[in-house]
């Protein structure tokens, strides 16, 4: 299924957001300041990953996508690089049952040409496993960047175009379906977590009309409690997708009244 982009179609708006993007920082500098070494934040983190997909499929969330690690993080240190490598082998392993045993499906996005071969038959094993669930679909973000998803999308239309030999038709709705995301709505409520206010070259098509919201909280603290206030603040916002106040007032007497 492909969805519809937000600039094409309004989509419907409800309490709960029905897809959450969350940039998880500040796992280093939990260690740091507790006087670890960084990698401790990372493992810890993957337990701040577990109880908040938990906790979004209580509440109803249909899709969690988790920027877990951009095409810039391959600058870091090497030895933090290996380590990322070996803990997401370790998740993939120890987590694939939990998630299908709780009816989640795991989706990959990112350039996995750059992992090794093991990772990518992990990744595999894992999408096979789950792709029949429908409780929640949770994406991994895994050597992804905004700019390069936007440029393979550009580069499959010019794909299509040589194929068909004439022009394939570009506009909003088809260029979404090129996205490595299209299997999702775009994401109605962005989390960063670790103080920062940036979106860091993550979805950077897809969080047009998204809801931002940052917190001082770093990912490995971030608990159900730190969602709720999130999904709280979302739930105060007035998402009006180039409306204006009145005609979003008029829309609800209406279906009001409808309802009577």
């Amino acid at each position: 299924m492909t969805y519809t982009s937000s600039t094409v179609r309004v989509p419907d708006v409800a309490a709960v957001p029905r897809h959450v993007a969350i940039i998880m920082d500040g796992n280093g500098r939990w260690a740091t300041e507790r006087r670890l070494p960084r990698v401790a934040g990372h493992t810890r983190g993957v337990d701040a990953v577990r109880a908040t997909v938990e906790s979004c499929a209580r509440r109803g969330v249909e899709f969690v996508t988790l920027f877990a690690f951009s095409s810039e993080n391959w600058r870091r240190p090497t030895d933090e690089v290996s380590f990322l490598m070996r803990l997401f082998v370790t998740a993939l392993e120890r987590e694939i049952g939990k998630l299908h045993a709780n009816g989640i499906r795991l989706r990959v996005v990112g350039d996995v040409s750059m992992f090794d071969d093991r990772i990518r038959a992990l990744i595999q094993r894992a999408e096979t496993k789950t792709a029949r669930n429908t409780r929640l679909t949770l994406t991994i973000a895994a050597n992804y960047g905004g700019r390069w998803d936007i440029m393979e999308a550009t580069k499959k239309l010019i794909a299509q175009s040589l194929e068909q030999g004439a022009p394939a038709r570009v506009d909003d709705e088809s260029f979404a379906e090129h996205l490595a995301m299209a299997y999702a709505p775009e994401p109605d409520l962005f989390i960063r977590t670790g103080g920062e206010q940036r979106i860091s070259n993550f979805l950077l098509w897809q969080l047009a009309y998204t809801e931002f919201y940052f917190t001082d909280i770093y990912w490995p603290d971030f608990d159900a409690a730190a969602l709720d206030r999130a999904i709280a603040s979302y739930g105060g916002r007035e998402r009006r997708f180039g409306r204006t106040s009145a005609q979003l007032a008029s829309q609800s007497q209406k279906a009001d009244t409808l309802s009577c």
